[in-house]
């Protein structure tokens, strides 16, 4: 028998509002916020304790996540096209002509080419790990899916190495 075990976190909590904006066919489009809703789902086998990982810290976590992004702008650092510069005071973002500068306070600068529901669902998904520690040590499989607009998702999904 080929068994697989997994959990899905999909709680009401799991939301943040953010602004942002992305580029695609070369055009910029204009500034906007979204009311995301997370849900990740995590598989592997099951522990000492019959789970494969505790939802608790899980659900934990990713509030953390969440709340670490929410009411924010998100911008993109590694974007060929879209220029960020962070002053300690002030982010500046540029695109050709445009420019919009936010308090430092009020931005996260990710580490992503476009904040698009895809990538930012990998970076959520990314930390999600990270944070996990040693709890992420049986997990073989994770999906993270973002919700932008009650039923406009974005997924990413890896095979974790261990």
């Amino acid at each position: 028998m080929n068994e697989s075990y997994r959990v899905r976190i999909a709680m009401a909590e799991h939301v943040f509002s953010a602004g942002h904006f992305i580029t695609f066919g070369g055009t910029c489009e204009r500034l906007h916020g979204h009311n995301y809703r997370v849900s990740a789902e995590l598989c592997g086998p099951l522990d000492d304790d019959h789970m494969v990982v505790d939802f608790l810290l899980v659900r934990a976590k990713l509030l953390e996540i969440t709340k670490w992004l929410d009411h924010r702008m998100l911008l993109p650092t590694e974007h060929r096209q879209i220029r960020v510069t962070n002053d300690g005071r002030e982010v500046t973002a540029a695109f050709e002509d445009r420019r919009w500068v936010f308090p430092a306070g009020d931005c996260r600068l990710l580490p992503l080419a476009n904040t698009t529901s895809e990538l930012l669902a990998k970076y959520i998904g990314e930390q999600l790990l990270g944070q996990l520690g040693p709890a992420a040590a049986g997990i073989t499989h994770i999906r993270v899916a973002l919700d932008e607009c009650h039923g406009q998702v974005g997924e990413w999904e890896s095979r974790v190495e261990g």
